[in-house]
């Protein structure tokens, strides 16, 4: 093998080095870099309800600290949550608050009115 082959050889093995730690960083710092989440929430903004408890499910992706109503709430290791609250009569406002671990939040608000029978 001449000198310049092992040069070109070298020189692609580092790149290739170097391209592999770039990737697991990105993929170690994706919780850094994208925050928390707030999906998936099983109620509907501006809906129209007849029943005063509600039950509320959903996901806070990435969340270490998360809040319904401005009550805190627990969460499994994934991230689901599940929380059931009673409604006034009238319009609603349902406020969901989730904290990362970098100190990065999401919220989320929903309006519900509950319909008198």
């Amino acid at each position: 093998m001449n000198q310049n082959a092992k040069k070109i050889l070298k020189i692609f093995f580092i790149s290739v080095f170097f391209i592999f730690i770039i990737i697991y960083a990105f993929f170690r710092s994706k919780d850094l870099i994208f925050g928390v989440k707030i999906k998936n929430v099983n109620i509907v903004d501006n809906s129209k309800l007849t029943e005063s408890i509600v039950k509320i499910t959903g996901n806070a992706k990435n969340a270490i600290n998360l809040t319904l109503n401005d009550r805190e709430i627990s969460i499994d290791q994934t991230g689901n949550f599940e929380e059931t609250i009673a409604l006034l009569s009238g319009y609603n406002i349902v406020s969901i608050k989730a904290e990362d671990k970098f100190g990065n939040s999401d919220e989320k608000n929903y309006k519900l009115m509950l319909e008198k029978q």
